[in-house]
């Protein structure tokens, strides 16, 4: 199967680095220069994986990853030179799935690209085809759409907090480590607690606060709550 890549740079030289580092695998290579010829590109081909830098003319990367995370669950990779933990933190807060800064390793850059496609089109895939709709309370998560609803309502989720999410509601009240939960949502332990703790807080202002709890020293578990009257 080839996948669709959309490499949103407006430095030529890195774009061009990456492709050929892309060019054994099984991937259709689209560019764009800024964040309004990523959105065309978008609009026009069935695009599988983002690649995105943060600093671009028109529409920067912050804004581009807004946009597309309005819409789609597209796997996203940020590959940026700006390097502070406040980048990183707000980039991944508002829906990119991986960080990567530059300079950067392009072996690195390609295992992380192809964890992101293996993961995200591995979702909804379930041996326990039983298992199809988890419930927890009034908390609903449809594993072959990839979507969950609280109260009836939708909720849009990232390809990371779909796989915790659905980790959490198949054993509600268990405590599932940090280390147990960024090697469920991200299989790589290149994601760190850093990336937990951003995560796990989007997704409680998605289902609630009152769903998830800390567990001092130990880690994260899924709590029942029931529609109220």
């Amino acid at each position: 199967m080839a996948y669709n890549i959309l490499h949103v740079d407006d430095e030529k030289e890195i774009i061009k680095l990456l492709k050929m580092y892309l060019k054994s695998e099984a991937i259709n290579h689209f560019e764009a220069g800024n964040g309004r010829e990523a959105l065309a590109i978008l609009a026009a081909e069935p695009i599988d994986l983002l690649i995105v830098d943060i600093m671009m003319p028109e529409i920067d990367g912050f804004e581009l990853i807004r946009t597309v995370r309005k819409t789609s669950n597209l796997p996203i990779l940020v590959i940026s030179a700006r390097v502070e933990a406040s980048d990183r933190i707000f980039g991944l807060e508002i829906g990119a799935d991986d960080y990567l800064t530059k300079p950067f390793d392009p072996h690195e850059a390609i295992a992380r690209v192809n964890a992101l496609l293996r993961r995200y089109h591995s979702l909804g895939v379930s041996a326990d085809v039983a298992r199809e709709v988890l419930e927890v309370g009034n908390l609903i998560l449809d594993t072959r759409a990839c979507t969950a609803f609280v109260d009836k309502q939708t909720i849009d989720l990232t390809a990371v907090e779909f796989r915790v999410l659905k980790l959490l509601m198949e054993q509600p009240g268990r405590v599932f480590t940090k280390e147990q939960i960024y090697e469920h949502g991200w299989q790589d332990p290149l994601a760190g607690d850093n990336n937990v703790r951003v995560m796990m807080s989007k997704l409680r202002e998605k289902i609630g606060n009152e769903r998830i709890k800390t567990i001092r020293g130990l880690g994260y578990r899924l709590e029942v709550v029931h529609e109220t009257a």
